[in-house]
């Protein structure tokens, strides 16, 4: 057996027993596929994960940074209370239709707002709105951006508040300085923004798994 049939065999098994699929999941990852749409989202078990943290954070407001087809969005707005509320920022309209379907198809539209648009164009604009601060944050967009969505992460949260940045790994190359390629250069630079902010405590883990070799970090907001 392939080490990513192995890798493959265990998501399986922990999802099975742990994150089942259910009618408005699984019509999500048809839907986007039957719209193209890339392959990225989240594997079952890790939007269980995201659900557990939002569940242990106690979120009330979640921001998320990149929707695609609204997978990972249905995890996060199942962990919020009915008066809840999570803004997910998506650039492109298409994905942005196909996510908004699926969410409603999820029974979670009045909990989500989907805007539609370069999150560094829509950040500014959900600043200005004044909200109260974000419980939860995760960003899971263009990976060279990753330490300007996190600036951004900082000036929306709060004490306490919890950021989860997606695909730190980047199979590996995180670790090559010699790396120029955005993503590797957006992600270092998140990463070190993380472990040198006065205001941030974090840490980030490999995985493997379905989606292959990558990671998260995790940063909690201090005071």
């Amino acid at each position: 057996m392939s080490e990513s049939q192995l890798w493959d065999d265990v998501d399986a098994y922990f999802t099975t027993h742990l994150a089942p699929a259910d009618d408005a999941l699984e019509a999500a990852l048809r839907e986007s596929d039957a719209a193209q749409l890339p392959r990225i989202n989240v594997a079952a078990n890790q939007g269980k994960l995201l659900q557990l943290l939002a569940q242990i954070q106690g979120a009330r407001t979640i921001l998320e940074i990149g929707t695609l087809g609204g997978y990972s969005t249905i995890w996060l707005a199942r962990a919020l209370p009915a008066d809840g509320r999570l803004v997910t920022l998506e650039y492109s309209a298409r994905h942005a239709e196909v996510a908004t379907r699926n969410i409603a198809r999820a029974g979670l539209d009045a909990l989500v707002d989907v805007r539609v648009g370069p999150a560094l164009e829509s950040l500014p604009k959900l600043a200005d709105e004044n909200p109260p601060p974000f419980d939860l944050v995760f960003i899971d967009a263009d990976k060279g951006n990753n330490p300007h969505y996190l600036e951004w992460a900082l000036s929306l949260t709060s004490t306490g508040s919890l950021i989860v940045l997606d695909n730190v790994v980047r199979g590996g190359r995180v670790a090559d300085a010699e790396d120029t390629a955005d993503d590797v250069r957006g992600t270092r630079a998140a990463i070190e923004l993380i472990g040198s902010h006065p205001r941030l405590s974090g840490t980030a883990v490999q995985t493997v798994g379905s989606k292959g070799y990558d990671g998260f970090a995790l940063a909690r907001v201090l005071a």
